[in-house]
């Protein structure tokens, strides 16, 4: 976290700074676990569709740390944060469809980016 970021007023069911770095490499782990196991499985079509939303959705992940961190804008991470919810709305389902446990594997994921979208939602609202 950064200096800025501690001059924030923060919303209502904010964690403490040092659950974040436990939550994401657990989330990372699921994350490349599920890709793993997508990637492994026989499928029936074509994929490109899958893989060219997942490329977005990571790099939306990448992106939001900057937009929020590095920028200082937490109306720019909010849309961006958007971007993510819906692109891992989507991985779930074309997942589900090849494997479930593949899908399964990033519920906890979607959980925890709701979470962070109240979060950034709130953050903007209140600063």
């Amino acid at each position: 976290m950064n200096d800025w970021y501690r001059t924030l007023q923060r919303p209502p069911l904010t964690p403490p700074d040092w659950v974040f770095g436990p939550a994401w490499t657990v989330l990372y782990a699921l994350i490349a676990l599920s890709i793993i196991l997508y990637i492994r499985a026989p499928k029936s079509g074509p994929v490109t569709t899958v893989y060219l939303v997942l490329g977005v959705h990571l790099a939306s992940n990448f992106v939001w740390s900057y937009l929020f961190f590095g920028l200082h804008s937490p109306l720019a991470a909010l849309v961006d944060i958007a971007v993510l919810d819906l692109t891992l709305v989507w991985l779930i389902t074309a997942f589900w469809g090849v494997s479930g446990l593949a899908a399964g594997l990033l519920i906890p994921y979607l959980l925890w980016v709701s979470f962070a979208t109240y979060l950034n939602l709130m953050f903007w609202k209140l600063n």
